[in-house]
């Protein structure tokens, strides 16, 4: 029992550390003058995937790389069965009305390259190159096309977007009040990576359950939280375009950069049971966002009880 309040204690304070790691980076950038554009696409990007990365990094030098790949691999497949199906229920998400065609060609090309690495039977620093230089693109494109639109758009458009879809901006926040989000985000990242690696390595060891299943499972869904409740509010604000796009965005980063940043700590070995199994149900689910992106469809309450039954089978499949 002991075991799993911890696990719950790390895991809020993974959350939360998360959350003022944001806030603080992306005031400090704002307030010495870098475009709310870039910092939504970077730092905020980075922030909400910050627990991700600690736990890969803490399971590695705990010599429980299973926790670090399935909490990757898990972690997508939770933001698209979960994180889109359980919002769905509460509320239609108007998908038709978006354009998120070229970032999900690139979440899917991600999501393939990842699988095609993963085959090699380790993630090692040549694995992580490849990753690292996939992000780096991805990025570039995005600046590049963020400063067409700006460059096309003008002076007041710019001021129009500036802190547009950035719930964490505060223009007047004090750098008092921002030292200490840093400071705190700082400091509970790395406390709540290890008391959950550590715990819930315990907790596989007492039940008989691989790591790799309590990264799928526990941590996937703990550290997909924050997605969870974005989506939830742009659900019921009619945002389907935040919900998607941070979906999208999310998995891209997950894949890309986590397990890029992570290979400099140490090797990942691959279990055989992702490349039979949770690599396709990833792959399979990324691929059922495709009548929403390509033909205009929204996720209506009937696709959202078909996502979140496509992963409690899944949840299931994986414990029993």
């Amino acid at each position: 029992m002991t075991a799993w309040l911890l696990s719950g204690l790390g895991l809020l304070i993974l959350l939360l550390a998360g959350d003022a790691l944001v806030r603080g980076a992306v005031n400090l950038s704002l307030r010495i003058g870098v475009p709310a554009l870039i910092v939504s696409l970077t730092i905020v990007a980075f922030g909400t995937s910050a627990p991700e990365l600690l736990i890969a990094i803490s399971a590695i030098k705990e010599n429980a790389p299973g926790i670090a790949l399935g909490n990757v691999v898990g972690s997508n497949t939770a933001n698209i069965l979960l994180v889109l199906g359980l919002p769905a229920l509460l509320a239609t998400l108007h998908t038709s009305e978006c354009d998120s065609r070229k970032n999900y060609v690139f979440m899917l090309l991600a999501t393939v390259l990842f699988i095609g690495l993963a085959f090699c039977g380790v993630f090692n620093l040549f694995s992580g190159a490849i990753l690292l230089a996939a992000l780096s693109f991805v990025l570039w494109t995005a600046f590049r096309e963020a400063h067409a639109h700006r460059k096309a758009c003008g002076k007041a458009c710019a001021e129009d977007d500036d802190f547009d879809g950035l719930e964490e901006a505060d223009p007047d926040m004090p750098y008092w009040k921002i030292s200490v989000y840093l400071v705190l985000g700082l400091i509970g990242l790395p406390m709540g990576a290890h008391l959950l690696v550590d715990n819930a390595t315990i907790i596989a060891r007492t039940y008989g359950v691989s790591e790799t299943v309590i990264g799928l499972t526990l941590i996937a869904v703990g550290t997909s939280l924050p997605e969870l409740a974005t989506t939830i509010m742009a659900a019921l604000r009619r945002q389907a375009d935040v919900a998607l796009g941070n979906v999208i965005g999310s998995n891209m980063f997950n894949l890309l950069a986590i397990v890029g940043i992570a290979t400099l700590f140490g090797r990942i070995p691959v279990d055989p049971e992702f490349l039979r199994f949770d690599l396709w149900v990833m792959l399979g689910a990324s691929l059922l966002l495709v009548p929403f992106v390509f033909f205009k469809r929204d996720i209506t309450r009937g696709w959202g009880i078909l996502l979140t039954s496509l992963y409690a089978v899944y949840v299931i499949s994986l414990l029993v």
